[in-house]
């Protein structure tokens, strides 16, 4: 992808999700991608892609964004209800656990770990070698990774296995 494509398209999706169209907002979103866009820059230059893959990496990025946040939601919802639990006790089964993911890129397993974080009740602790190590607050979360998360971002960075 071209330098100025990239950082155009960083600057769209920061307005898209900031908000803020005022002139000091403006400014600070495009310094904040200028930066990110110089400190990537070293990881984007290892393999250039074409224009239309890049868009189509960007599409599924936006619709893996709104599954996310929707995951999200529902997983607040799920502790929120767990925290007010009369027997509270009995609900939480923290457990730690590993498993070996079929995404080979660091980027994508990046997004991954870094979206299994951001649900309420999961945190990945490590990574090493494709093999993650998570804390989950319940056996539920602990069952539904790596599941949908997974598939949806190798379909990504087109990484599906059979």
């Amino acid at each position: 992808m071209s330098p100025k494509l990239f950082f155009l398209t960083l600057v769209s999706f920061w307005i898209i999700w900031s908000g803020y169209f005022d002139p000091f907002h403006l400014s600070l979103g495009a310094i904040s991608c200028a930066l990110v866009y110089l400190w990537t820059k070293p990881q984007l230059s290892k393999k250039p892609a074409k224009l239309s893959q890049a868009i189509q990496c960007l599409i599924q990025f936006e619709k893996f964004s709104f599954w996310l946040l929707k995951e999200i939601v529902v997983a607040n919802i799920d502790v929120f209800k767990l925290s007010i639990s009369p027997n509270l006790k009995t609900k939480i089964e923290p457990k730690m656990f590993s498993f070996k993911t079929n995404i080979s890129s660091e980027s994508g397993q990046f997004i991954l770990a870094q979206s299994i974080t951001l649900t309420p009740g999961t945190v990945t602790t490590r990574i090493s070698d494709q093999e993650f190590m998570i804390h989950a607050l319940t056996k539920e979360a602990a069952d539904a990774l790596p599941g949908d998360m997974e598939k949806k971002v190798a379909g990504i960075f087109k990484e599906v296995k059979s």
